[in-house]
């Protein structure tokens, strides 16, 4: 007779005992494959294969709406035409290891006018209305150089945030959008509290921007570290 057959042939407290019994080896065996992956010196399972990089980011998917086919190393915002204080962004996007050049790394990047407000115009891609009219994108070069001619954005109207400029990252072959901190200006007097209330993450490295006069333009310069402090990056 079998085995499965001997069991349902037992009293019924038996077979409760039974049942009661197989559950506890169970748990036993689950809490102790959690203990050896909480062990130090012990491997832990990898991340899911679905798990995003770098987190959730609210808005990053927002950079494919109106994005262009043909996208290049410097670009000129719409605020640029516009009141402002005009800036020069320019920089090197690197991997991971701090220095070796990465070309063809999409950078979309959304701010506010000069009024502090992401503010919505006739003719722009309707989708992207919460980061406002001044947006787009650039693409590094072979040398990994990138370059945004636009306006330094203003604070909101109700100081609650210091100037920033959101940054989403694409990297070639890699399937999914990431984030890297804003990039905000060393003398901006908001920036100080904004720190103690909020520690950086520095994302892709420190985002903290000293502006330089230039010659007649005020410049920033800023490298991107691709991968730095972002979750889960398979690199």
């Amino acid at each position: 007779m079998s085995n499965g057959l001997t069991c349902f042939l037992l009293p019924a407290h038996r077979r409760l005992y039974l049942l009661l019994l197989a559950g506890l080896v169970i748990v036993a065996a689950c809490n102790t494959r959690r203990e050896a992956a909480a062990a130090p010196g012990l491997p832990v399972a990898p991340q899911a294969a679905d798990t995003p990089v770098g987190g959730y980011c609210d808005g990053c998917e927002l950079m494919y709406a109106g994005m262009p086919a043909v996208i290049r190393a410097t670009d000129t915002s719409a605020g640029w035409r516009e009141p402002g204080r005009k800036l020069l962004l320019t920089g090197l996007v690197v991997q991971k290891d701090g220095h070796t050049p990465a070309p063809d790394v999409i950078i979309y990047y959304w701010h506010t006018d000069d009024n502090g407000r992401y503010a919505v115009t006739p003719g722009m891609d309707r989708r992207a209305g919460r980061h406002g009219h001044i947006r787009g994108w650039l693409k590094t070069d072979s040398a990994g150089r990138y370059a945004l001619y636009t306006i330094r954005p203003r604070a909101y109207p109700d100081q609650s945030e210091p100037e920033h400029i959101h940054i989403a990252i694409k990297e070639p072959g890699l399937g999914k959008e990431y984030y890297i901190d804003e990039l905000v200006f060393d003398d901006d007097p908001l920036l100080a509290a904004a720190i103690r209330q909020r520690p950086r993450e520095n994302r892709g490295g420190s985002g903290i921007l000293n502006v330089s006069p230039g010659k007649g333009l005020p410049v920033a310069q800023h490298t991107i570290i691709l991968g730095k402090n972002i979750p889960h990056y398979p690199r």
